[in-house]
């Protein structure tokens, strides 16, 4: 079905992680073309756990995909602290409390996240692998894009879900008017084998500026590692996995038996992940034609936990307004960064108390935390008091997760639009 009382119809996304997909699929809902563009040859599969929470689970249901998303959740059962020759010390059978989950929230490998959305929308959704944007000229009528194959191509408006270190943003925006901040740590995650026997369990042991996750999804599955560490920015060539590898072992090479294991294993790992924790500032989610969402927009860093939940709630917005303004992009744009401006705020505040507050700075800090935690997790009713311990943590990140009130976009979607209009 086409709608007519639209213009800017025709939108490209360059991104096909959570960001792109969610968005093609609420644009789909509202009568306009998507493509999306992805430098990978194919979907990535791969990935680690990430949580929706607050508002991002009400986006879900909305797009009726919570129960699929539930059903695939990551099922852990709990978690262990250790020491540095894996011995563990404390045990704790509710997952929820170290992730600071509500109920309501739910955990799920990124991956199958992705593939998900990109179900749900590739039946209706043009998608172009294995390639990319390497220019873009924008016009009062529209945007021709180069790809880097070297065919061009024109379209209405071009979303920049694209991440992190977003190609499109770099292209589109003034590199002045926008930064990536690092926050001091850096972040690494890859798969080694389960030597720990894990199933739906994780380990964490904790260090000075440093952070150790283990964790397997089940038994008979691999294992995922999360290496956190403190560490000032410095320039690196981000396609040099090798030296990558040897940052992440030079700082923690001194950090035991468990640690050494790991270590061992980073060599051979299919799916190595390495990057700063960071958050990216821009003056404007908007240039023209041209628009951020997600993380290439508004990044609040892994250390926040809410990366994929902001989105998958900016994707909802952002559709939601260039329908509500019939595809006029100024009006949609502009409502779309003033909605998002206080729920972004609100988790990159989260992801630097979480770093300030969470890992420890010194020996006698660490030394503190581990000793609180040894004997509170062996005392009657552990669940509840650690709970109360983490009170205010919980608080900050319930805050965080729900500092956005969702409009309803249901009268722009098409099964609702008057026969009418077309």
């Amino acid at each position: 079905m086409i709608r007519n009382d639209i213009y800017n119809r025709n939108i490209l996304i360059s991104g096909a992680s959570i960001a792109g997909p969610a968005l093609a699929w609420w644009l789909n809902q509202y009568g306009f073309n998507v493509t999306i563009v992805e430098k990978a040859p194919e979907l990535r599969k791969g990935g680690y756990r990430i949580d929706l929470r607050g508002v991002a689970t009400d986006v879900a249901q909305r797009m009726g995909i919570l129960n699929q998303v539930r059903e695939l959740n990551t099922a852990m059962r709990g978690s262990s602290m250790i020491n540095a020759e894996g011995k563990r010390y404390a045990d704790l059978n509710d997952p929820n409390i170290f992730g600071m989950r509500q109920d309501t929230d739910v955990e799920i490998m990124r991956g199958e996240l992705s593939g998900i959305l990109y179900t749900k929308t590739k039946d209706q959704t043009e998608y172009i692998f294995d390639n990319s944007i390497t220019a873009l000229t924008q016009t009062d009528n529209g945007v021709t894009v180069t790809f880097k194959h070297g065919e061009q191509r024109d379209f209405d408006l071009v979303v920049a879900a694209d991440g992190l270190r977003s190609n499109v943003r770099g292209l589109a925006f003034d590199q002045e008017k926008t930064s990536i901040d690092h926050l001091g740590y850096f972040i690494s995650v890859f798969s080694v084998p389960n030597d720990h026997n894990l199933d739906h369990w994780e380990l964490n042991y904790p260090a000075v500026d440093k952070i150790i996750n283990i964790y397997s999804t089940g038994k008979n599955r691999e294992a995922k590692v999360m290496l956190m560490f403190a560490a000032p920015a410095v320039d690196y060539d981000h396609r040099d996995i090798a030296r990558q590898k040897q940052m992440v072992i030079n700082h923690f090479k001194h950090e035991g038996p468990v640690v050494s294991t790991i270590l061992e294993a980073i060599h051979d790992t299919p799916d190595f992940y390495f990057d700063a924790i960071s958050q990216v500032k821009t003056e404007n989610l908007s240039n023209g034609r041209v628009v951020l969402l997600g993380d290439a927009g508004y990044c609040p860093s892994p250390a926040s936990g809410q990366g994929s939940s902001l989105a998958m709630v900016g994707a909802y917005v952002l559709a939601g307004e260039l329908a509500a303004a019939f595809g006029n992009h100024q009006i949609a744009f502009a409502n779309y960064e003033s909605q998002m401006r206080w729920f972004v705020k609100a988790n990159q505040r989260l992801g630097v108390t979480v770093l300030k507050d969470m890992v420890p700075k010194s020996k006698k800090q660490l030394w503190l935390q581990t000793a609180m935690l040894r004997v509170m997790l062996k005392l009657p009713g552990k669940e509840k008091l650690l709970r109360s311990f983490l009170k205010e943590m919980q608080r900050t990140v319930d805050e965080a997760a729900n500092a956005i009130e969702l409009k309803n976009y249901d009268h722009y979607k098409l099964q609702t639009i008057n026969s009418d209009l077309f």
